[in-house]
């Protein structure tokens, strides 16, 4: 094979923007201007939310007005402090299993329309944390395991919602992978893992996504609150070019003087710490200056002028979102997001016919969501349950609603669809989750699967789960995650075949909770409900940067499902990879033949394996992929660019990113087990 050698610059090509507001010299000066008119008491209020805990205060002799913010990453969840119908979309994690960069891009915008016509102007969101763990809450508000993956979700989503002229929020800086305790746990972590591992999600939001504001988490990291650690926001989020607002999780700042020092701009909802009192005596004490507050007031007034909120009008206009476009948006992600995991003897598709097909299950006729910030309240009929979507099919469709099991119907079922999984109470933020499905719903596949051969089950939820009692007693099984308002629309054309499933796992599906190389660092409330802070006050980063697949080689563990997995109607053949240097790396060809029976899209994974590297590091690494539409019996040529990035590591020797020289392989896969491509490349 011949081998491709390319020599890569440290230094980064031209960032492309998005087409959001930016941070202008002008937009600055004029911040500038503004703080120096202001008192001391007004800069004050500045920098806290007010009473209602969803607005900043304003300024009206200097023309700052009230701005508003909003939950949540799957909509907007509420106005002024109250809970408000609005456009409910897929939630993080099923969004994640899309990759598809298309869709979460009009996720974004779909959000950022519905927060305009609501007279919103700040969006909490997105939720970006990595999976660690089946274990954490707020798992299904995230973007997965993988930070590639994960960092380009985030892009599309913030740039969609951003275009609309709406703020948008990455969440939670840094390391909030647990719930349980969350207030006092310590995120305990080495510098390489923080920086491959934690990092690059933030960090691609604000290099190329120009996001407008960073909320810090809840957690300490490495002993420091968060909300209070300038390790996090002055030495790292401010040094990448961050210079919109930093802004606190809902009362995680602790003490007046390490918010005045950590370099958080706003604290929310209110000035717990941050009130006149306090800060004026650290003022008076000369603990802080005046410099330490106008460079606050700065950040927050230099990103509210680039947003136009000093300019034009705040108020709710209803005509900023259409309808139809929205539930179309909503659609569009929600389709793409079902993990086909099983699908034994091809029951999917279901075809019509005479014979009943029966829906059974706690989740079969209502629209699952997880609890929280993250919850969206729809609005009244335009939400589809799974029912709802399976007996819109058509009079040719046989569909039955059942309520409890009737072996009478169940034995003669051509196919039973077993709603499950969990829902706004069982999975939810401020407590971790169960691994075991929610109390009965395992009994209950069971008792169906003795009556019935054919059972499909579908599953709510934001992360992985057990289900050793009945896994080999189905013959399918599909990921649904809280797929929204039109998620009952959605996977109704995929279980009767209008559409291919596409969607792929966003994380390592162990099987067993304990199979999980970093579960055993977990401390979560359901391994030890019992557990006091003297006994547990930190969790350790034990498995470092060989976090979920990145583990599966190094720690000798396989995995139930891998990252990356989904299955298809279709069936795909991958050819004729050509691998050439093209501006700051290699653009990587390669052709994807659809062979079976039905159009389906295809997404398609780059890996990076060293072979050599300087430093001991996972045995291959997501770095590129794509997902197309491919018809039939036809092939499609895919093109992914690797750029110098994807053959970088993070060198705690210099504290930085460096290329790291040597052989590599390109692998090509349909999910990171399942590798059809490779070709040797060489960096120098």
């Amino acid at each position: 094979m011949k081998r491709i050698i390319l020599f890569l610059s440290l230094s980064a090509i031209a960032l492309s923007l998005s087409a959001a507001p930016v941070i202008t010299k002008e937009r600055k000066e004029r911040a500038a201007s503004i703080v120096s008119k202001m008192t001391v008491e007004e800069k004050i209020d500045l920098i806290s939310g007010k009473i209602d805990g969803f607005k900043t205060h304003g300024i009206p002799r200097l023309g700052i007005p009230c701005i508003r913010m909003a939950d949540g990453p799957q909509g907007v969840r509420n106005v002024d402090g109250k809970n408000i119908q609005s456009t409910f979309f897929p939630c993080g994690i099923s969004a994640a299993a899309s990759w598809n960069r298309e869709a979460v891009r009009g996720m974004g915008a779909g959000i950022g329309s519905a927060a305009k016509a609501h007279g919103v102007q700040i969006m909490l969101g997105p939720g970006v944390n990595i999976y660690r763990s089946a274990l954490c809450g707020r798992n299904f508000e995230y973007f997965g395991e993988d930070p590639f993956l994960a960092a380009e979700t985030a892009l599309n989503y913030i740039e969609g919602m951003q275009d609309e002229g709406v703020m948008a929020t990455i969440k939670h800086f840094a390391l909030n992978q647990q719930e349980y305790d969350r207030h006092g746990v310590s995120s305990n972590a080495d510098e390489r893992t923080i920086n491959e591992l934690y990092f690059p999600t933030f960090r691609k939001a604000v290099e190329k996504g120009n996001v407008a504001a960073v909320m810090t988490s809840y957690n300490l990291v490495n002993g420091t609150h968060a909300a209070e650690n300038p390790w996090l926001v002055k030495e790292n989020l401010r040094k990448w070019g961050f210079d919109g607002i930093v802004m606190s999780d809902w009362i995680s700042s602790y003490s007046t003087v390490n918010f005045m020092t950590g370099g958080v701009d706003l604290e929310m909802p209110r000035s717990y710490v941050s009130n006149q009192k306090a800060v004026k005596a650290l003022l008076e004490n000369g603990v802080v200056t005046e410099a330490d507050l106008n460079e606050k007031c700065q950040n927050i007034l230099q990103s509210f002028i680039a947003y136009g909120f000093l300019d034009n009008s705040l108020e709710a206009d209803p005509s900023a979102e259409d309808p139809a476009v929205s539930r179309r948006r909503a659609y569009d992600i929600a389709i793409e997001g079902p993990v086909l995991l099983k699908n034994e003897g091809n029951l999917l598709p279901l075809k019509p016919g005479k014979d009943v097909i029966a829906v059974i299950g706690p989740n079969a006729n209502i629209i699952p969501c997880g609890g929280g910030s993250g919850w969206v309240n729809p609005e009244d009929g335009k939400a589809v349950t799974l029912a709802e979507g399976l007996l819109r099919l058509g009079k040719k469709w046989n569909v039955q609603l059942m309520g409890t099991p009737q072996p009478d119907i169940l034995k003669k079922a051509a196919a039973v669809i077993v709603c499950i999984g969990f829902d706004n109470l069982s999975e939810t933020e401020g407590k971790d989750r169960k691994y075991t499905l929610p109390k009965g719903q395992d009994e209950l596949v069971e008792n169906v699967a003795s009556y019935n051969k054919n059972v499909i089950v579908v599953v709510n939820s934001g992360g992985e789960f057990s289900l050793t009692r009945w896994e080999g007693k189905v013959k399918a099984i599909i990921m649904d995650w809280y797929p929204g308002q039109e998620g009952g629309n959605a996977l109704a054309d995929i279980v009767s075949g209008k559409v291919s499933p596409s969607g792929k796992l966003p994380f390592t599906f162990w099987g067993e909770c304990e199979k999980n190389p970093a579960q055993k660092w977990y401390e979560a409330a359901p391994l030890h409900p019992r557990a006091s802070r003297d006994r547990y006050p930190f969790t350790t980063y034990g498995e470092g940067i060989f976090l979920g697949y990145r583990g599966v080689e190094h720690f000798g563990v396989q995995p139930l499902y891998p990252f990356g997995f989904g299955l298809s109607y279709g069936s795909f053949d991958y050819s004729d990879l050509s691998v050439i240097p093209a501006g700051d790396g290699f653009d990587v060809s390669f052709s994807v033949r659809n062979s079976g029976k039905a159009d389906a899209k295809e997404v398609a994974e780059v890996y990076v394996a060293p072979k050599n590297p300087s430093l001991m590091r996972p045995a291959k690494e997501l770095k590129g992929y794509d997902k197309k539409l491919i018809a039939k019996g036809k092939s499609v040529r895919y093109t992914i660019h690797l750029d110098a990035d994807a053959f970088k590591v993070y060198d705690t020797a210099i504290h930085a990113w460096r290329t790291d020289p040597g052989k590599y392989e390109i692998q090509i896969g349909s999910s990171s087990a399942d590798i059809r491509l490779s070709a040797s490349v060489e960096v120098r």
